[in-house]
């Protein structure tokens, strides 16, 4: 378009390339592409445009393109008039773990829709405040907005995070009998890493067994990572046959069990868990570091 000059770049063009660019998985370029577009300084981003690029800051950990999102939000007016721009906001500071700014954003929101309280108990969830997420929720059923199917998930990964079981109970149970929702697999889910990481791996192995769905790998793994935890064998047991069934290359599943029978002294059965996986050509998952810098980030992968 600009080479030839046969249409003039819109605000639209920017965003379709911006979007695009997002969707697909090209969160970088999608940045490059507002960059591009602040630095032509022929058309200005609106609430679309800003809409589209925070995800992608948020998925990098771009906080400092998404701070100047944020400052030029705010200088425009569309922080205050767009209830979408300070939803993406508050996910993009809570994915790149300044909760801080986050719930600046969130408190001073004027509207704020039910998209706006489970982005922000999400993120509490996703950096380990599990108490403000709890207290948050409690103050959202308070203002009278009714909570989804979103907001369970959210809110029981902050019971997962802050070890509340009884709150966890009563609020799954509420999902169907005070709310009418039918719980999902993730939901179940987050159940049973609640009760499998405060210890109660036989109610957490119980529930599994009550699930009207078939147990994800997602759950099954839940359940082994706190077998681990909490020393129990005879059901860890039965969680990797499970996820064998279920997952057969994965190998942190039998680094676990691995290492569960290490640690309690049955150096046997660990072997038998090592040459199983040389059996069945597992290798075991290379580790990965993040490392931000000014403009960038790389990913080194370290066997």
């Amino acid at each position: 378009m600009q080479r030839y000059r046969r249409s003039r770049r819109s605000v639209v063009s920017w965003n379709l390339m911006i979007a695009g660019c997002a969707r697909y998985g090209r969160d970088d370029m999608a940045v490059w592409f507002l960059e591009g577009m602040v630095g032509e300084g022929e058309v200005a981003p609106d609430d679309g445009t800003l809409a589209a690029v925070l995800p992608a800051c948020g998925r990098t950990g771009n906080v400092g393109a998404g701070r100047w999102a944020h400052e030029y939000a705010r200088k425009t007016g569309l922080l205050e008039s767009t209830v979408h721009v300070a939803n993406a906001l508050v996910d993009m500071y809570c994915k790149c773990g300044d909760v801080a700014s986050a719930r600046e954003v969130f408190k001073g929101m004027r509207q704020r829709s039910v998209v706006s309280w489970n982005t922000m108990i999400t993120g509490f969830s996703l950096n380990g405040h599990g108490v403000e997420g709890i207290e948050l929720f409690q103050e959202m059923q308070r203002q009278g907005m009714e909570p989804n199917a979103v907001t369970f998930l959210g809110v029981l990964g902050c019971c997962v995070h802050a070890g509340a079981v009884e709150v966890g109970r009563d609020i799954f149970q509420s999902m169907q009998l005070e709310h009418g929702i039918e719980p999902a697999i993730e939901h179940y889910g987050r159940m049973v890493d609640l009760l499998g990481r405060s210890g109660l791996l036989e109610e957490a192995h119980a529930l599994i067994q009550e699930i009207p769905m078939k147990p994800n790998a997602a759950i099954w793994g839940a359940l082994l990572s706190a077998c681990r935890a909490h020393a129990g064998l005879g059901i860890a047991e039965v969680a990797l046959k499970e996820l064998i069934n279920l997952e057969p290359w994965n190998s942190g599943n039998y680094v676990l069990l691995a290492n569960l029978y290490a640690e309690t002294g049955r150096w046997e059965e660990a072997g038998e868990v090592r040459r199983l996986m040389r059996t069945m050509s597992v290798n075991k998952a290379p580790g990965q570091s993040l490392i931000e810098e000014a403009r960038f980030q790389s990913i080194n992968a370290c066997q």
